[in-house]
Parts: C-alpha cells; sequence; structure tokens
C-alpha cells in the first residue's frame, strides 16, 4: 500500500511555498513517497530513495507528461503534457538513446564557449552593477540575478542581445507552468507564451539554417542538414536551453547572496579567503536547490521505498528536500564549507541527466558573487522590503531580492 501522512497535507499552503523545508523534513519521516491527495502526483523526499528512483530509468521515465492545475476547493487537476503520447522529449526530459545523442550533439559546444566565456560574465556584471545600484540598494533578483544568466545564454545560442528581454519573460513562464500553483486561466496564457517562445526560436533556426554560424544555432542546423536530427528536436533543445539555463543560475546567484545577507562573519570570511567561494557555493546550491526537483513518468507498476506507484503516474523527485536528508549530511541546515557537498548533492541532478549547463551556471555565480563580495564592505537585507519568493513547488527562486550595499 502507498503511505500517506496521517493528516492532509497542503503542498500549496503559501507558508510552505515561501519555506519548504519543515513540510519536506515531515515528508522525509512520515512519508518519503507521498501523494498529493486526489491526484496521480507523488512527491520522493529522502536521498536514497530519490538516488534510486533517478537509476531506475526504465520505470521511471524522465519524460514529462503532466503538470498540476489549481482548482479552487478541489484537489488540483493534471494537464496532459504529453499529448496523448504524441510530445517530443528532448534533453533533460529525454530518455536515451535519444537524450544521449543530443547530449553529445549540445555538449561540445558549450564546453567550447563557456571557456571563453570568463570576462563576457565579468563585463556583464560590471554594467549590471553600475545599471541596478540605486543609492546604498539593489534588488539583487531582478537587478542581477534574473538578467546575466539568459545574456550568457543567448550568447551561447546565437540570439541577439534584442532578444533577452522578451526571452526572459518566456522562459519564466514556462517553469511557471510546472509550479503547480497556477489557475486555470493563467495556465492558459501560459501555454500561448510557450507557443510564442516555440515560434520565434524557430524563426531564428530557419534563418541559420540559411547561414549557419559558429554558435549553437549553427550546429542544430549543421545536425538538421546531416540528417541527425529533426528541426521539431532542434527547436524544443533551444527551448529547453533557454526556460532551463536561465531559471537554474537565476536562482543559485540570488539564493547565494541571501544566504550571506543575512551572515556577516561568512561574508567577511570569503572576503578573506576568495579561494572557499566554490565551496560556498555548492552548499549555497544543497540548502536552496534552484529547481526544487524534476518530473518522472512512471511506465509501469512498481514500488518504490515500499509504496505502490501505478503505470501512468507522475512522480516528482525532490533534489531540495533530499538535499538536507540528515541521513546523507550532517547537519544538514547548517552551511559548512568544509563539507565538500559539491559532487554529493542534487541540485543540478544526478546520473545522465546531469545539468549539461552546471559549468555555465558556476562561472555567471562566481562572476556576480565575487562582484558582490569585493565591491562591498558588508550588504544586508532591506528591513522595509522584505525578499518575496516566486510561488511554486518546481523552482527556488526570489520574485525580489532588495539589498542594502555598505
Amino acid at each position: 500500500m502507498t503511505r500517506t501522512s496521517p493528516e492532509t497535507l497542503d503542498l500549496f499552503d503559501p507558508a510552505h511555498l515561501d519555506d519548504p523545508y519543515p513540510l519536506y523534513r515531515r515528508l522525509r519521516e512520515e512519508s518519503p513517497v507521498y501523494r498529493i491527495p486526489g491526484t496521480g502526483f507523488y512527491l520522493v523526499t529522502s536521498w536514497d530513495l530519490v538516488a534510486e528512483a533517478v537509476n531506475r530509468p526504465e520505470e521511471f521515465s524522465s519524460h514529462l507528461t503532466g503538470a498540476l492545475l489549481r482548482q479552487q476547493g478541489q484537489p488540483p487537476a493534471t494537464f496532459d503534457m504529453d499529448g496523448g503520447g504524441q510530445a517530443i522529449h528532448v534533453l533533460a526530459t529525454g530518455d536515451d538513446p535519444s537524450h544521449q545523442a543530443q547530449r553529445k550533439l549540445v555538449q561540445p559546444l558549450l564546453a567550447k564557449r563557456i571557456r571563453g566565456l570568463g570576462s563576457t560574465a565579468i563585463e556583464l556584471v560590471d554594467r549590471l552593477w553600475t545599471e541596478q545600484l540605486h543609492g546604498d540598494r539593489i534588488d539583487w533578483a531582478t537587478g542581477m540575478a534574473d538578467r546575466l544568466p539568459l545574456a550568457l545564454v543567448a550568447d551561447i545560442i546565437g540570439l541577439p542581445d534584442t532578444d533577452v528581454p522578451q526571452l526572459l519573460t518566456w522562459a519564466y513562464d514556462s517553469t511557471e507552468m510546472l509550479g503547480g500553483v497556477v489557475e486555470a486561466e493563467r495556465f492558459g496564457q501560459l501555454v500561448t507564451a510557450a507557443t510564442e517562445l516555440a515560434a520565434h526560436l524557430h524563426t531564428r533556426f530557419a534563418a541559420a539554417r540559411q547561414d549557419p554560424g559558429d554558435d549553437l544555432l549553427g550546429v542544430l542546423a549543421r545536425a538538421c542538414a546531416a540528417g541527425d536530427i529533426t528541426d521539431a528536436v532542434a527547436v524544443l533543445i533551444l527551448v529547453q536551453l533557454v526556460g532551463a539555463g536561465g531559471e537554474s543560475t537565476a536562482g543559485l546567484i540570488a539564493n547565494a547572496a541571501r544566504l550571506l545577507a543575512t551572515r556577516p562573519e561568512l561574508q567577511d570570511e570569503l572576503r578573506r579567503e576568495p579561494a572557499l567561494l566554490p565551496a560556498f557555493l555548492d552548499e549555497a546550491l544543497r540548502l536552496e536547490s534552484p529547481f526544487r526537483g524534476h518530473h518522472r513518468h512512471v511506465t509501469a507498476d512498481t514500488v518504490l521505498g515500499g509504496s505502490e506507484i501505478p503505470a501512468g503516474s507522475h512522480v516528482l523527485l525532490l533534489w531540495g528536500a533530499a538535499n538536507r536528508d540528515p541521513a546523507r549530511f550532517e547537519h544538514p541546515d547548517a552551511i559548512d564549507l568544509d563539507r565538500r557537498s559539491g559532487a554529493n548533492n542534487l541540485a543540478f541532478g544526478r546520473g545522465i541527466h546531469f545539468c549539461i549547463g552546471s559549468a555555465l551556471a558556476k562561472l555567471e555565480a562566481t562572476a556576480a558573487m565575487t562582484a558582490l563580495l569585493d565591491r562591498t564592505t558588508g550588504f544586508t537585507l532591506v528591513e522595509d522590503a522584505p525578499p518575496q519568493w516566486f510561488p511554486s513547488i518546481f523552482v527556488r527562486r526570489h520574485r525580489s531580492l532588495p539589498l542594502r550595499i555598505h
């Protein structure tokens, strides 16, 4: 039998959306495989069970087949993301062998471009700092964390700078669609936005097919010409890189700043020993995983952690819960720069789907946080403008993060 918590848990309570960790702790302890009542969605919260599901791709497919749709006074509905089995799944939502083929196509170009992006990232951080710092305040979320990642993703893809503001809106709309707290009317608007993003990228890709460059558009155009992938797959790869590439790094940059804003002694330690910054960013990723989890589609009746899960169910593997599992991490809610958690935490996923852009995310976060530490003697939260989280069960991102700069 599937285990359930002894009393109904309101996953969508605003308090749980802002601070999910007490809820995650309770689920790990009482029901590490928890079915959201009235739905076919299951939450997996313990380290061991999340890792086990990742290692069973035949039963826990990466295909994104459903999203929760909030209904007032009723259990959430499930929106079909699979088109009745006709949807095309790529990269993070694809399964082998197609996933591996797509990864091998994209990864060499990403690795090559990332090696040369360090100075570009620093220049962008400099410009954003100058533009967004007003007196002794900066909204680190909207002014830096949101803007920096999409600018670099656009550069890698081969999109013009003028595309970036609209790409940012479309990218956040795509992850909002998976957040579980969207009403039906808003969900329709998000579907329209996703269609507009795909259409825009298709237009850019069609132009690249006529004159391929040395960017990702060019790589995908040549792969299409060689018959290795279809136009539809190429466009969906672009859609996913725009959506995920901005989201994950924006979360890391703002979450890291927020953790430091309330810890002046840790700020000072990082200023004295900049070599500790990578260890701090790993801890920030573990403590505040930018993607709270990823979806899996259950392909056959199965059992996980003693819980029966029927075929066709949807599973959300909660990286953010597993990364604070005391069975895996001693004192899991504390920042420990000696922990060396980078190779062990799940913030960038695990196994064959380990985030293809993780090196880029760390490069950008390093540039942004180095500037924040080097250009200040201290920074704090703003008392009359507290941080705001974006409401979602899928991502962990700030809507705003005003900082007072000293």
